[in-house]
């Protein structure tokens, strides 16, 4: 008899406002989060996925393309076994290819609550 195990999964938690800001995206590109997400909670990496860079290791964006527009959501899998979706947001460059310093600003505010949350949590 063979025993199929399946892969555990880590649980996913969406910061601040990014699941309601992702359910503003066209439904083509809800959907290719959302499964570039379950592949992130099954431990692997999603084509989609790129380092996000300047909060360090663990930090990821998901960028999608759609009828001239891009999607991004940013994601944490640095703490407790779990992803964390820190931000979901439309590109709309008008700095070129940089990212607007207020949705940067966002995504760095939010990763430093997770990551207090979760160092409150183990001093209790």
């Amino acid at each position: 008899m063979t025993t199929v195990l399946k892969p555990s999964r880590r649980p996913l938690h969406w910061e601040g406002s990014s699941k309601r800001d992702l359910k503003q995206f066209p439904s083509a590109v809800q959907k290719d989060i959302g499964v570039a997400l379950f592949i992130v909670q099954l431990g692997g990496t999603p084509p989609s996925a790129k380092p996000w860079k300047g909060l360090g290791p663990g930090v990821h964006e998901l960028i999608e393309d759609h009828r001239g527009g891009t999607y991004r959501a940013v994601y944490t899998v640095r703490v407790a076994h779990r992803v964390h979706v820190l931000h979901a947001f439309q590109k709309k460059s008008k700095s070129g290819i940089k990212t607007p310093r207020t949705d940067v600003e966002l995504i760095e505010r939010r990763l430093k609550s997770v990551l207090e949350r979760y160092r409150d949590d183990d001093r209790k």
